[in-house]
């Protein structure tokens, strides 16, 4: 079983007097941020010049200074960069200012554990990775709560290197709701697998998939986008709330025994052998070998598959259905 901490077990002077230096201002940049600033502790925002995130860190009542300068100062910096452009950053601005008894913290474990990213023996090197998108992580925050979150020790030079990472988590409001202990490669490698396979590449295929056989079979294309797409939300929320039990118990009994008797001929022994595979390539680094390739060619795969998938006519119907309810996008 896992190991689960809360805020009993932090203790938030273990980095109360640090300077913390959030590296980016994106989705998880702010939100580490703010939730830091607002716990009480000293943040700055390291960007490039020219970001046009500067002005609104600045307004969010931050100091900002360039990744060197930041990396200078700060006793804790933090990696919130993409996956594809962190190494990059690190090698220019952050290695040549990075002094020993520092820490280098992450909220993922890519760089890591696929060793684009080697720190010195002399600095901490952890993780904090929120289960949620910034803007949930904050929301969360400034209801009171916390989101759960996972945190890993890859390097304890100071000998405090966990200490500080819950003091982090603490500040984050995580400790709320636990957090549990794990290693870079399991939160590398169970984060790659879980949205290749089942939360984003998983579900849109098989979304497609229906889409198309119902249309194929003749049913209109608005019948098989709510019955397909539009729908998926209940299900999802009834599975965040109470699992597949509680899932099963609110929806109808003809859709469970469905559930029971036909989701195994769609998802057989077939597709499991297919997941293997797709997690062997994640764990031998198959895949972080091939998205570091294609990025350093400029994502022209990527962007062919972004286009031919922005094409494909459900998200035409989509569109043209989500165009007569409004209110949706108060739920977002």
């Amino acid at each position: 079983m896992a190991t689960v901490y809360y805020e009993k077990d932090a203790n938030r002077s273990d980095i109360q007097d640090k300077v913390i230096g959030i590296i980016g201002y994106g989705s998880q940049g702010h939100a580490h941020a703010l939730n830091l600033k607002d716990s009480g502790f000293n943040v700055v925002v390291g960007l490039y010049q020219g970001s046009q995130s500067w002005a609104k860190a600045e307004e969010d009542g931050f100091k900002v200074g360039l990744v060197s300068e930041v990396t200078k100062e700060a006793d804790v910096i933090v990696m919130l960069l993409p996956d594809t452009s962190q190494a990059g950053v690190y090698d220019r601005e952050i290695k040549p200012n990075l002094s020993e008894h520092k820490s280098l913290a992450f909220a993922h474990g890519f760089t890591i554990h696929y060793k684009t990213i080697v720190p010195p023996s002399d600095v901490d090197v952890w993780m904090i990775a929120p289960k949620a998108p910034g803007h949930r992580l904050r929301e969360v925050f400034t209801q009171g709560n916390g989101v759960p979150s996972l945190v890993a020790v890859h390097q304890d030079a100071s000998g405090n290197a966990k200490g500080m990472a819950l003091a982090y988590a603490m500040a984050l409001g995580s400790l709320k709701a636990g957090v549990l202990e794990t290693t870079f490669q399991e939160e590398t490698e169970t984060d790659l697998f879980g949205e290749q396979a089942v939360l984003c590449g998983g579900v849109t295929s098989l979304i497609k998939a229906a889409f198309e056989t119902m249309v194929e079979a003749g049913y209109q294309p608005e019948s098989a986008y709510f019955e397909v797409m539009h729908e998926l939300k209940l299900i999802v929320d009834l599975l965040y709330q109470g699992g597949m039990e509680y899932m099963r118990y609110s929806v109808s009994d003809t859709a469970e025994f469905g559930d029971y008797t036909r989701g195994p001929v769609v998802i057989d022994e077939r597709v499991k052998e297919n997941m293997k595979k797709v997690l062997a390539d994640i764990q031998d680094g198959s895949f972080a070998k091939e998205w570091i390739a294609e990025n350093d060619e400029g994502r022209p795969r990527f962007n062919v598959l972004r286009e031919e998938n922005a094409g494909h006519p459900i998200e035409k119907v989509g569109k043209d259905l989500r165009g007569m309810m409004p209110w949706l996008k108060s739920t977002i």
